[in-house]
């Protein structure tokens, strides 16, 4: 398609496709062009605005003058206004829906249903912004009294990913903003659209001026305006998903500041199924937690350890499951498993896929990219007799590829799911009770799937350890992260 002609999606409210970032309230043009295309078939979908340091600035300044209205609100006031966000988000599934699936690819089924996980985010914290409770503490000193205030951190900022596009915006922005936060999020440059329309839908719900900004940029720009905001001494906090490598930089940068972080970085989920665990049960949550999102997703399942007793059964019911995917541009029905994001992604995943075939994996499904659909297509794909030394073993492959290595003993599943520098999601199947409680507290990981592949919820902490990152994103101690503790001490009582 011309690169002059936009494929945007037709929507019920066209006023919800925005091209200006959001800055103090207003719709802002920006510094430089940011061209959005559709990764199914490479058409062009709109050009954003991309700003720069001069933009993050003015965002910044806004939310610092933003900031003692917005933090002297009661908490009931302002969850009120996020519950009018998460009803607007719901009130226009549809339309949000068809803007994600558009610029990132993933089919509507899934686009809907990130739409409400995404307003589920902003449920939680307008009820948890009105549970910030202070503590009263016994003094051995007769004469004084001491409280405990949780007060909000200030200013923040958020930097979030392009394979969730609107559920990591409001997992960040929904506890900063009921804590009594204002917040800039600079959203991926292959997703400002879903972002954008978000934002326009903070407005209709009420959010002053200042409180929210959303700022798109271009990859060079991204580096700028990140930098600028690590570097403020008026930022309080930073909230990153994404690569490791990117949030070591980051960490960097905000370390002279000493600023709160929140890093969500990357991961290399084990997947462990046992003799004794329910075979359906754990082929359904296989294909929950790998195949969501063409693979994309930073927990989905990246190593596959089925014990010898039940390998055979399990590659064989898994393997008809993976053939059976539909693959497809997102908003044709029945499609299951759209595009992956872009060149890059794509090269990985057949590099990943090649390296394990040369070193005498078998692929039992899949396992081809199909130009046949458009650039960005690679079938569903099944690896069996994978061995600890391939690629697909050690590194994330983000993409639709699982790769199954067989094991003998407990012992050696829990030794070889834990042989990572990462530390994000761990999944494993078994009914005996015995197992379950030492499986899981002998993984080393921050989350912990127990027969079931989607372990994502508002109302539980998000979170890694080791390289995949630290702080927690959802439950109650996801609004922890915004809040600032303050020992207050009060003398000369006695009489």
């Amino acid at each position: 398609m011309s690169e002059t002609a936009s494929a945007l999606p037709a929507l019920n409210d066209a006023s919800l496709l925005r091209t200006a970032g959001l800055i103090d309230g207003e719709w802002v043009g920006g510094s430089s062009p940011l061209r959005v295309h559709n990764p199914a078939d490479g058409s062009f979908l709109a050009e954003v605005a991309g700003h720069g340091v001069e933009q993050a600035q003015a965002a910044l300044n806004a939310a610092e003058k933003a900031l003692p209205a917005w933090r002297a609100r009661s908490a009931r006031d302002r969850g009120l206004m996020l519950s009018r966000w998460a009803q607007a988000l719901r009130s226009n599934a549809e339309d949000l829906a068809r803007i994600m699936t558009a610029e990132q690819g993933k089919p509507l089924a899934e686009a809907k249903a990130e739409v409400a996980y995404a307003a589920s985010f902003l449920d939680w914290y307008a009820e948890e912004g009105k549970r910030v409770y202070g503590e009263t503490v016994p003094a051995a000193d007769p004469s004084k009294r001491y409280w405990i205030w949780k007060q909000a951190v200030g200013v923040c900022a958020a930097i979030t990913p392009w394979n969730f596009p609107l559920a990591m915006i409001t997992r960040k922005v929904a506890p900063a903003l009921a804590a009594g936060c204002t917040v800039m999020v600079k959203p991926a440059e292959q997703t400002p659209l879903t972002a954008l329309a978000c934002a326009e839908l903070a407005l209709r719900a009420g959010l002053p001026s200042g409180v929210l900004a959303v700022l798109p940029a271009t990859a060079e720009e991204s580096v700028a305006v990140g930098k600028l905001w690590c570097e403020a001494p008026a930022v309080r906090h930073l909230s990153f998903t994404g690569s490791t490598e990117v949030g070591r930089l980051l960490a960097a940068q905000c370390a002279p500041t000493l600023k709160r972080l929140s890093l969500e970085l990357g991961g290399h989920a084990p997947f462990i199924v046992f003799d004794d665990a329910d075979l359906d049960a754990a082929v359904e949550g296989a294909m929950q937690s790998k195949y969501r999102n063409a693979g994309q997703t930073c927990i989905c399942a990246n190593r596959f350890y089925v014990q010898a007793g039940i390998h055979d059964a399990f590659v064989e019911r898994l393997a008809e499951r993976v053939a059976a995917l539909q693959i497809g541009p997102g908003q044709e029905a029945g499609v299951q498993v759209g595009p992956l994001i872009d060149a890059q992604a794509l090269a990985k995943v057949r590099a990943h896929v090649d390296d394990a075939v040369a070193q005498g994996a078998t692929l039992r499904s899949g396992g081809q990219a199909r130009g046949d659909l458009g650039a960005m297509f690679f079938e569903p794909t099944l690896l069996t007799g994978v061995t600890a030394r391939m690629r697909v073993a050690i590194e994330e492959t983000f993409g639709p590829v699982a790769a199954v290595l067989k094991f003998e003993t407990e012992a050696q599943a829990i030794a070889l799911a834990n042989a990572t520098e990462f530390g994000l999601a761990s999944y494993f199947f078994s009914r005996d009770i015995g197992r379950v409680m030492r499986v899981a507290e002998a993984l080393d990981y921050g989350m912990v799937g127990i027969n079931t592949g989607a372990i994502g919820s508002a109302e539980a902490p998000f979170g890694g350890i080791k390289q995949s990152g630290y702080g927690r994103e959802g439950g109650h101690q996801g609004i922890d992260e915004y809040l600032d503790l303050k020992t207050v001490c009060l003398g000369d009582l006695a009489r």
